[in-house]
């Protein structure tokens, strides 16, 4: 078994970023700190313009590379990382995202019991602009092949979860570049085509929610999803046809729960409204979830209402509701 003291790079982590002033020195010590040491850190600048830049150069440690990019995209960017990788495995991390300091050692400790996957993946929990944990993740856990579990729902939930076997992305010929939103879910769908996947039933990842994320765009990421959906049914066509409501129920319950967080706005709860039919109009379960989708529709009627008043109030409830799917 591999040891964090080894002088070789057993591991690249690739932080792409783009304007992260505020994040990115927490992030990246999440990765200096990790207990297992024999990694580089690979930063792609995606043409930053504020003081992202001048923020990582403060930071001293060899194992830290930088390259600047003039921007292109968060796809564009993982992809430019894994060129310059070396490692024998690669991990992604956004850069406002967080690591538990023991994400890496038992992602590769999974990996190396468990030699038929190729891709280890662990828990999330969600933090806010603080830092401070709102919202618990799916904690779902499968082993093997996750093909058909993965459509139905992504429990890997982000881009900063997995250990993957480089060779293993470099034959997918990395991520998708076309799409504007879901390329983790495309990506993740790709690889439990081929590979097999290992849990490791840990929160180790930790997701900031923040208002500006790619993530908040949420008719983007409505159309992506909906792309990716139909092209990962089309690869594997021995998948169930009934999982395929199934898995636009669990898409639109997500983007609902999505639209109703913070900051609440009207354009934001119209979005929701139509999120909600789609779940209601998908879901075969629809009647027995009566009370959770008028729920969901009250909270739309108040913040369309006045949103202000309620945003305390509504963001307190709100986090009690997965927004996993």
């Amino acid at each position: 078994m591999i040891n964090s003291t080894l002088d070789t790079t057993v591991i690249s982590v690739i932080i792409p970023t783009y304007n992260s002033e505020k994040t990115i020195k927490e992030t990246i010590e999440s990765v200096l700190n990790q207990s297992f040491t024999s990694f580089e850190l690979i930063i792609i600048n995606d043409g930053s313009q504020d003081s992202t830049i001048e923020v990582i150069t403060q930071i001293q440690d060899s194992r830290i590379k930088v390259f600047s990019y003039p921007n292109a995209g968060g796809n564009v960017s993982r992809n430019r990382g894994l060129h310059h990788a070396v490692g024998e495995f690669v991990s992604f991390l956004d850069a406002d995202d967080i690591w538990t300091t023991d994400k890496l050692q038992s992602q590769l400790n999974a990996l190396q019991e468990n030699l038929s996957a190729k891709v280890a993946y662990s828990w999330t929990d969600y933090i806010d602009e603080n830092s401070e944990i709102v919202l618990s993740g799916t904690h779902f856990t499968a082993n093997g092949d996750v093909y058909e579990k993965l459509l139905v729902t992504n429990f890997l939930e982000n881009g900063s979860n997995p250990l993957i076997c480089r060779k293993s992305l470099i034959a997918l010929g990395g991520f998708d570049e076309s799409l504007g939103a879901a390329q983790d879910w495309d990506m993740w769908l790709r690889l439990a085509c081929k590979f097999n996947f290992v849990c490791v039933p840990s929160v180790q990842i930790l997701y900031r929610i923040t208002a500006n994320s790619v993530s908040s765009n949420l008719v983007r990421q409505e159309n992506a999803s909906l792309q990716v959906l139909k092209k990962a049914y089309e690869q594997r066509p021995s998948a169930l046809k009934s999982s395929w409501n199934i898995s636009l129920t669990n898409l639109y319950k997500y983007l609902t729960c999505k639209a109703l967080q913070k900051p609440f706005n009207r354009q934001k709860s119209l979005t929701a409204a139509k999120f909600l039919c789609n779940y209601f109009l998908n879901d075969s379960l629809r009647f027995h979830r009566i009370i959770f989708t008028l729920k969901l529709l009250l909270k739309i009627i108040i913040i369309l209402i006045v949103p202000k008043f309620f945003d305390s109030i509504l963001n307190k409830r709100l986090k009690h509701s997965s927004i996993s799917g």
